[in-house]
């Protein structure tokens, strides 16, 4: 038997984040008028004028929990063309999980190697090369509450230690917030006393050197009953040549 874990957000109208989708639902007795119309016949003729309920929905590749592919990084990757969403190895999107929880930092802090090193001695876990590493920072809770504490209740991962996790073979790196960055406040706060352009958006930016994908937004790490020794699939929605691909992330127990 498996046990599933249902690590995504919802894709919601009015979502805590600053370009949510937009989300139109047909009903049934529209849909017999739709169906009616294709096919040539009346919505009478469907039991009750009744038909098939859909939905519309239009928004950003990535509202909602998504994975990002290298593109969205910029148009070149370690000097190849970068791979847009539809191009990523399934693979990389499907492997052990190990959770390193960072919910001791301060929102705004740095992820650093030794951050991580002191989560993996606490597990009692080392790395492997395929290995998807899920960043715990707690900011998922404050989902569902206005999006300005949303984005500023993070810490996020560095460049030294983005390097680090690349160094050990990990090619898909999890976080349970908006962006693996830093928050976005904490990132223009360092440019402006700085004018060091590296602080907006290292992690990101980075990956114009080094191949890697992300999950943003992920949720319910908490929930889950051990830091490994499960497999996480976010197989992301194959958008034609795009940024990034909704997914629904899960952590997947064997019991």
């Amino acid at each position: 038997m498996y046990r599933f874990i249902d690590l995504s957000v919802l894709h919601q109208n009015g979502a805590t984040e600053p370009y949510p989708p937009k989300i139109e639902h047909s009903d049934h007795a529209t849909g017999a008028k739709r169906l009616g119309k294709l096919a040539g016949i009346e919505a009478s003729d469907f039991p009750d004028s009744l038909a098939l309920a859909t939905d519309v929905v239009s928004g950003s590749a990535h509202s909602g929990t998504h994975v990002d592919a290298p593109f969205h990084y910029g148009p070149l990757c370690e000097g190849k063309p970068a791979k847009t969403i539809d191009q990523i190895p399934l693979e990389w999107c499907f492997g052990d999980g190990v959770v390193l929880d960072m919910r001791h930092l301060a929102p705004g802090a740095e992820i650093t190697i030794e951050d991580m090193k002191a989560a993996l001695v606490k597990i009692n876990y080392k790395l492997k090369p395929g290995d998807i590493v899920l960043l715990h920072t707690g900011c998922d809770k404050y989902w569902g509450t206005d999006t300005e504490t949303y984005l500023a209740k993070q810490s996020g991962l560095g460049v030294a230690g983005l390097d680090w996790l690349l160094d050990q073979g990990i090619r898909c790196i999890g976080i349970d917030a908006w962006t693996l960055d830093r928050p976005v406040n904490a990132m223009v706060e360092s440019y402006r006393k700085t004018g060091d352009r590296r602080e907006l958006w290292a992690s990101h930016m980075h990956g114009r050197k080094r191949e890697y994908i992300q999950i943003e937004k992920l949720a319910n790490l908490e929930n889950l009953p051990k830091p490994h020794g499960f497999l996480v699939t976010a197989l992301p929605v194959k958008f034609d040549g795009c940024t990034a691909g909704w997914c629904r992330a899960a952590a997947i127990f064997q019991e």
